[in-house]
C-alpha cells in the first residue's frame, strides 16, 4: 500500500425532502449565492421554486445563472465569474448534475485569479482560495458533489481539462433520490457508466496489498450492476436511486483510491471524444472501457481475474484466466448493452477520420510535449489509436 494523504470535508445531507433545508443549511455561511444550474428541468419539476422558497425563507439573496449544458463550457465560467465579482457573491449553490457542478467550481476557482481561468485547466496552476460550493444533486453520475474535482471544455480551442484541489470539495452536497425520478433512461445508463468508470480507474492497479480498497471497490462495483437494472423497470424505485447516489458518491470522494497507484486512461481518451465530438461522458466510457481492458489485461491479468471473479461472477475456467478474463469483457460489454448503452465509436457517430488526432493530442504528441497515460499500463499515442480502433 502506498502512502497517502484523506481529506474528505465535503458533508452530504441525504435523504427524503432533504432539498428543502438548502437555506438553512447554507445560511451560516452566506448571504449571498449564485444560483447556478442547467436547462429548464428545475423549473419544470417545481424544484427551482423549492429551493427559491428555502434562500427566501432564510434571508439569503441570490442572483441566478442558468445555461450550463453537458460538457460544460468556458464561456459560460467567464459569465458566472464576472457575475459573482458585481454582485458581491459569498457562495455558488450547483442545482444539477456534473456539468452544473464542474461549472460551479470553476467559477469558484476563478473569482480570486487575476487571470483567466483557463490557465489554471491548462498549465495547471495551483490555487489557495475559491469561493464555497453547495449542492442540491439532480443527476448521481459524476461524484463531483463530493470530490475536488472539475471538467471544463474550451469551445473555441476545442480542448477539455480537468482540474483538481482540496479547495473546490463543496461545502455542502444535498442528496435527495427523489430528485432522480425524472431523469430518462439514456440520463440514468450514462451515469452509471461514469461512476463505474471512476471506480475502474482506481481498482484497476498494479499496487499490491490493498486489500481493504480491493473490497471496497468490488462492492461498490456489484451494488451498481445489481440495482443500476431495476431503474430502467422502475425509474421511481427509492431504494435502487438510494443505492446508485450513493455509489456515485463513494466511487469518486477519494476513499476508493487511498494508497493505490490509480489510471485514469480511459477518462484521457474520452474527453478527447467528448471535446471534439460532445459526445456524452458516459456513453463514450461505456465504448471505450472494454476497449481498454482487452488491450491491457495481459500486463497485469492477475488483477483483471480478481475483477471476473470478485465483480463480474464468473466461476468456471478459473484454470484459463485469458478465458475468465475475456469472459468477464463480454458480461460487462453485455451489462451495457442491457442499460441501453452503446457498444462502438460508430454508434457514437464517430468514425475513423480523426482517431490519429485525438490519440496525438491525449498524451500531448499533437502539441509536442508527449507525457505517456495510464498506470498499469503506461500507454504512448499510438496505443491509444490502437484501443480507439479496438473500440470501433
Amino acid at each position: 500500500m502506498l502512502n497517502f494523504d484523506m481529506y474528505m470535508p465535503a458533508r452530504i445531507v441525504f435523504g427524503a425532502d432533504t432539498e428543502k433545508k438548502i437555506g438553512e443549511l447554507i445560511k451560516p455561511y452566506t448571504k449571498k449565492v449564485l444560483l447556478h444550474y442547467g436547462g429548464g428541468s428545475i423549473k419544470r419539476t417545481g424544484l427551482y421554486d423549492t429551493v427559491v422558497k428555502s434562500l427566501s425563507d432564510n434571508n439569503i439573496d441570490f442572483v441566478e445563472l442558468g445555461g450550463v449544458v453537458p460538457n460544460p463550457r468556458l464561456s459560460l465560467v467567464h459569465e458566472g465569474i464576472k457575475l459573482c465579482r458585481d454582485e458581491n457573491v459569498d457562495l455558488i449553490l450547483a442545482v444539477g448534475g456534473g456539468s452544473a457542478i464542474d461549472s460551479a467550481k470553476a467559477i469558484a476557482m476563478g473569482v480570486y485569479y487575476d487571470g483567466d481561468v483557463w490557465d489554471m485547466y491548462e498549465k495547471r496552476l495551483p490555487i489557495n482560495k475559491a469561493l464555497p460550493v453547495a449542492i442540491i444533486l439532480t443527476i448521481p453520475a459524476a461524484g463531483s458533489e463530493s470530490s475536488g474535482d472539475t471538467v471544463i471544455s474550451n469551445e473555441e480551442t476545442g480542448r477539455k481539462y480537468g482540474y483538481g484541489s482540496p479547495h473546490l470539495r463543496p461545502l455542502i452536497s444535498v442528496m435527495n433520490p427523489e430528485l432522480f425520478f425524472t431523469l430518462p433512461k439514456n440520463q440514468i445508463a450514462n451515469g452509471v457508466a461514469d461512476m463505474m468508470s471512476h471506480i475502474f480507474e482506481r481498482y484497476f492497479t498494479n499496487t499490491v496489498n490493498v486489500d481493504l480498497t480491493d473490497g471496497l471497490c468490488e462492492t461498490t462495483l456489484r451494488t451498481i450492476i445489481s440495482n443500476a437494472p431495476k431503474l430502467l423497470e422502475n425509474p421511481e424505485d427509492y431504494n435502487a436511486w438510494a443505492e446508485i447516489g450513493f455509489a456515485g458518491t463513494v466511487a469518486h470522494n477519494g476513499l476508493l483510491g487511498m494508497g493505490r497507484e490509480q489510471d485514469w486512461a480511459c477518462h484521457n481518451m474520452e474527453h478527447e471524444l467528448s471535446a471534439a465530438y460532445d459526445v456524452a461522458h458516459g456513453a463514450g466510457l461505456a465504448v471505450l472501457t472494454p476497449a481498454w481492458m482487452k488491450y491491457v489485461y495481459k500486463d497485469n491479468i492477475e488483477m483483471f481475474a480478481q475483477f471476473a471473479i470478485n465483480v463480474m461472477g464468473v466461476s468456471k475456467g478459473l484454470r484459463d484466466k485469458e478465458a475468465l478474463v475475456n469472459e468477464a469483457i463480454a458480461r460487462l460489454q453485455e451489462f451495457y448493452r442491457r442499460m441501453g448503452l452503446p457498444q462502438t465509436l460508430e454508434e457514437l457517430g464517430i468514425d475513423d477520420s480523426r482517431l490519429e488526432e485525438m490519440a496525438q493530442k491525449c498524451t500531448g504528441f499533437y502539441y509536442k510535449q508527449e507525457g505517456k497515460i495510464g498506470g498499469l499500463k503506461k500507454l504512448d499515442w499510438q496505443d491509444v489509436l490502437k484501443i480507439y480502433k479496438l473500440a470501433q
